[in-house]
């Protein structure tokens, strides 16, 4: 049970890591950098199922998080 509870803490921190690597941008407006969660249902999953690890990041090296493209 507690390799289960150690594999899946990896699990979630990689995917993680793999989305804030493959979808950021830095924002003209502000200079900030951000990560990119896609628009629609499955992004809107994907922002509530990362938004713990989001918020930490922020707190940590200041990434943002943003659901869909700036306009």
């Amino acid at each position: 049970m507690r390799k289960l509870i150690i594999i899946a803490i990896a699990l979630y921190l990689a995917g993680y890591a793999v989305l804030r690597n493959l979808h950021n941008e830095v924002w003209a407006d502000d200079g900030r950098t951000y990560v990119i969660f896609p628009t629609g249902p499955a992004g809107l999953a994907l922002y509530y199922l990362y938004r713990p690890m989001s918020s930490a990041d922020e707190r940590l090296t200041g990434t943002r998080a943003h659901i869909g493209p700036h306009r």
